[in-house]
């Protein structure tokens, strides 16, 4: 560590002297380095993350490392903030350690792809003769069922970009660039699995009482969805902040996560209109998902608020899908 020829030290040789007393020790082949900071250095956080060009802010991320064999986890620095944030004021010097995250994107452009991607392919199934290049040469009858479906369908996939573009805050400004590829093949080949099944040649529709009530039921899930996002939006400002709060009206009142919960129950709504395998695995493992992340913020929400020293007591409440869990 601490070599004299990486980029970093001569990038130091050529600071303001109000920055000279800030000692940047930096290990080139690791994404690792240890920062000794003076604490009355001006907004030496950010000045960190503008070092090096190559490692733009939106990819870095700065944290306060933890003890050995802790489980806590790593505090990470705020640009905002000052370092006697983060240190004792007897302590002079401050270790922090830094991480590339790799090449970021904005979230809005993450789940703008990955929801657009399904509501392209599923219609091309529903209005083109796709199914002559599966060995199915004939006409095929199109049941009022899969109509309603393609609608339901792309009505979702729009919901959701609209919701992206204009109702939900972030408080992470990026997604690493890996994400894109991942989500994206998770989302366009659930989408062109189950609209295969749905719009085959083949496929018996169901009763069309069973079609009114899955298609109803999900409808209403799927703006009661759209109105619990806009109360999740309301908890945060415009640029995102605004930290982990207590959400409360609507279905928050008996559940922590009401909008994992109406989006699982509109595709059931979805599943029992139209019936197939496909839908109904693509129902388990968003569930499976959903679920875990909605565990992983109940027991945040618990331990945030507890009660003590002033906090508010978090509420007894379902955590996803009442009456099971």
């Amino acid at each position: 560590m601490g070599k004299k020829n990486s980029p970093i030290a001569v990038i130091i040789a050529f600071l303001p002297g109000f920055l000279v007393a800030m000692n940047l020790e930096f290990e080139p082949l690791t994404p690792k380095c240890s920062f000794i900071g003076h604490k009355n250095l001006i907004n030496p956080i950010l000045y960190v993350k503008l070092l090096a060009k190559k490692f733009y802010p939106s990819r870095q991320r700065l944290t306060v490392p933890v003890p050995p064999g802790s489980k806590e986890r790593p505090v990470v620095l705020n640009y905002k903030k000052s370092l006697k944030d983060y240190f004792d004021e007897k302590q002079n010097k401050l270790t922090v350690v830094f991480k590339d995250l790799g090449p970021q994107v904005s979230y809005s452009t993450l789940f703008f792809f990955e929801y657009l991607g399904p509501l392209i392919l599923y219609p091309i199934f529903y209005y083109f003769p796709m199914y002559k290049f599966f060995g199915y040469g004939e006409d095929r009858v199109i049941h009022p069922v899969q109509t309603y479906a393609v609608y339901y369908w792309c009505f979702h996939y729009l919901k959701r970009i609209m919701e992206t573009f204009f109702v939900h805050r972030f408080s992470h400004a990026t997604s690493p660039l890996s994400n894109v590829f991942r989500n994206c093949a998770y989302y366009w080949l659930f989408g062109s699995y189950i609209a295969y099944y749905v719009n085959h040649p083949l496929y018996t529709p169901v009763g069309d009482l069973q079609m009114k009530i899955g298609f109803g039921f999900g409808l209403v899930c799927q703006l009661s969805n759209l109105y619990c996002h806009i109360i999740l939006k309301n908890l945060r400002n415009p640029d995102g902040s605004g930290g982990y709060q207590i959400p409360h009206g609507f279905l928050f009142n008996i559940v922590t996560c009401a909008n994992y919960t109406t989006e699982i129950y509109q595709w059931l709504g979805f599943n029992i209109a139209t019936q197939t395998v496909a839908g109904y695995v693509f129902l388990i493992v968003a569930t499976s998902i959903m679920t875990n992340w909605a565990l992983t913020k109940h027991r945040r929400l618990k331990k945030l608020f507890d009660g003590n020293e002033g906090r508010p007591k978090y509420p007894r409440r379902w955590v996803i899908l009442p009456p099971f869990q």
